[in-house]
């Protein structure tokens, strides 16, 4: 009797068998659909079905991580659109700009059942210790940013950015500021074609739309990218957005204008974001930025930039002309960025002479500006840990007088270089510990530049 219930659950258990194994357990339906998500953000990523689970976890984490570091500029949109329950009830989702950016769709478009979901809030903060050479260190809490996001439907989607510098605001004092620094609604239509309204990043270079601390290393952001490219720079505007498959995305855009009376010698046109406020929107500024990110760890991109400044400068309506080329790649631990940024204003004999008149002083505005910075970094720590120590050297040269007209010389203290050397600590990809020395340099015999010490902690979420 004992043998025949013996046979008889042996023969059940081997009759039950093939059954379980043709259904997937729990653990690897959620690993398949995470390998499923992962062939999204990566088409080169090849799922490990004939590898046991452990390993196949292994490999989608260090995959993770890897994305993380090689798309640092894109790694909070990934995560809200990938790892959220929202986005897992939504169509498939790839990313729009760069870091925090709202999540366009592209591919189904069928309706989920809850037609309107929230999309998670993010930030990112930063505090700096700078010190220029014979100055005590100078402590801040630089930036203090939160975003936020609504998904109306799957076609029509919102995205703000609010924040607060230096941590407090008085009035009328340079001490602090409050910025609405993005705001805008996505009307999602097919993935070569959507439309976009509202408080815009300008699509040019690479920090503008990827300013958050942990995308980039040094303290402070690059000089090119804050004076020959205005950043953070915003405008209010509309326009498309799309990928174009292959590898290919773009931008572009009808936005504000700059204010050309606010223009310099020393900062170039920096000053002269209107960031949406008092803006004129008569002609309205044209901007367009195509990148290119198909081969796996490289990024190409080229932006252009054409707007009238002058409605403060009555009688004087200089255009504004920004191109640049930039690039991001990386080859098993070392990475290497750059930019090349040239800006031309025209008639700047009548806007320098108007400003004069204006103020009683001659700004000396140049009619060409231009920069360029190259900055490899070396990866020290193995990129399967979540940790990680960056050396990084960073050599800039900007000049905000390339170019005079007739009759107004350029003054050599403005024609700068910079070394920037230091190291990122990064306990998690979303901490960063930075640390830099900066060689400042320029032509001029009289004026002379000072080096400082840099110290800053920054994160998002």
């Amino acid at each position: 009797m004992v043998n025949a219930i013996k046979l008889s659950a042996l023969a059940l258990f081997f009759c039950v068998l093939p059954a379980a194994a043709q259904q997937p357990s729990e653990l690897e339906r959620r690993v398949a659909d995470l390998e499923r998500k992962m062939k999204l953000l990566d088409p080169a990523f090849r799922a490990g079905s004939e590898i046991v689970f452990a390993e196949r976890l292994k490999a989608l984490e260090s995959k993770m991580d890897e994305l993380l570091l090689a798309k640092s500029g894109d790694a909070p949109a990934i995560a809200a659109a990938v790892l959220t329950p929202a986005a897992v009830a939504a169509p498939v989702p790839t990313v729009s700009s760069g870091p925090f950016q709202a999540v366009s769709v592209s591919g189904d478009y069928q309706k989920s059942a809850d037609s309107e979901t929230r999309l998670p809030i993010a930030g990112y903060m930063d505090m700096h210790a700078n010190k220029e050479r014979g100055d005590p260190f100078r402590p801040d809490f630089h930036r203090f940013v939160l975003l936020f996001g609504h998904s109306f439907s799957d076609r029509i989607k919102f995205w703000s950015e609010f924040e607060l510098e230096h941590s407090l605001v008085e009035g009328g004092e340079e001490s602090g500021e409050i910025a609405l620094e993005q705001a805008y609604l996505d009307f999602l239509v097919k993935p070569y074609l959507n439309f976009r309204a509202g408080m815009l990043l300008t699509p040019m270079g690479i920090v503008n739309e990827r300013h958050e601390p942990p995308s980039f290393n040094g303290v402070e952001r690059p000089f090119v990218e804050t004076i020959i490219i205005p950043t953070t720079w915003r405008e209010l505007g509309f326009g498309i957005t799309g990928d174009l498959g292959r590898g290919f995305r773009y931008r572009a855009y009808l936005t504000s204008s700059l204010d050309a009376s606010r223009f310099g010698s020393e900062f170039g046109i920096a000053e002269g974001k209107s960031s949406g406020f008092d803006a004129s929107f008569r002609n309205p500024a044209k901007m367009a930025r195509l990148e290119y990110a198909g081969v796996r760890r490289l990024t190409l991109g080229t932006s252009f930039y054409s707007g009238h400044a002058g409605f403060n400068t009555p009688g004087v309506n200089p255009r504004v002309t920004i191109g640049e080329f930039d690039g991001r790649y990386r080859f098993r631990r070392l990475d290497l960025r750059g930019l090349f940024a040239h800006t031309s204003i025209s008639r700047t004999t009548e806007l320098n002479r108007a400003l004069q008149r204006q103020t009683g002083q001659n700004p000396n505005i140049g009619k060409q500006l231009r920069g360029y910075y190259f900055e490899p970094g070396f990866h020290l720590l193995s990129p399967r840990g979540r940790r990680d120590l960056i050396l990084f050297s960073r050599f800039e040269r900007y000049n905000t007088q390339h170019r005079m007209e007739a009759g107004f010389v350029p003054l050599p203290q403005f024609n700068r270089s910079s070394w920037v050397n230091g190291v990122t600590f990064k306990p998690t990809p979303d901490v960063a510990i930075k640390f830099d020395y900066v060689f400042n340099r320029n032509k001029s015999a009289v004026v002379r530049a000072v080096d400082g010490i840099n110290l800053g902690i920054g994160w998002w979420f």
